[in-house]
């Protein structure tokens, strides 16, 4: 297997498709003590749990996702990947450009649950 068609680096990332992610943000650090990481405004809210991250999303960084919980896989590349996907039954919902943190490309698997695969942008050309 070629490392195009290898299988997922890890588990990235899971995270909560929110109508309310500053009110979960509270919630989650009073009640778990989740340790922030990141966070983008009242837009998305990250901690770090063991290597991997838990994540709160507001509706529209959540998108396709309207509700429920998302996996997102990292991978080292999309290529041949929307052929595996409708092979295997699913549908690509299409590829979101994040510029310097990477690329996320959005499936619904067969049963029409939301997933994710992550590709980390190359790091910058040195001259």
């Amino acid at each position: 297997m070629s490392a195009a068609t290898a299988g997922p680096r890890r588990l990235q990332n899971v995270y909560v498709a929110s109508e309310q992610p500053q009110q979960l943000h509270a919630f989650y650090t009073a009640a778990l003590g989740l340790q922030l990481k990141f966070n983008d405004g009242d837009r998305w809210f990250q901690y770090g749990v063991g290597n991997t991250n838990v994540s709160l999303a507001c509706r529209e960084e959540a998108a396709p996702a309207v509700s429920g919980l998302v996996m997102v896989f990292e991978v080292d590349g999309f290529e041949g990947a929307q052929e595996r996907i409708a092979a295997a039954g699913g549908q690509v919902l299409g590829v979101r450009d994040m510029g310097s943190h990477g690329a996320v490309l959005s499936l619904r698997d067969p049963e029409g649950n939301i997933v994710q695969l992550f590709r980390r942008a190359p790091p910058p050309a040195t001259t």
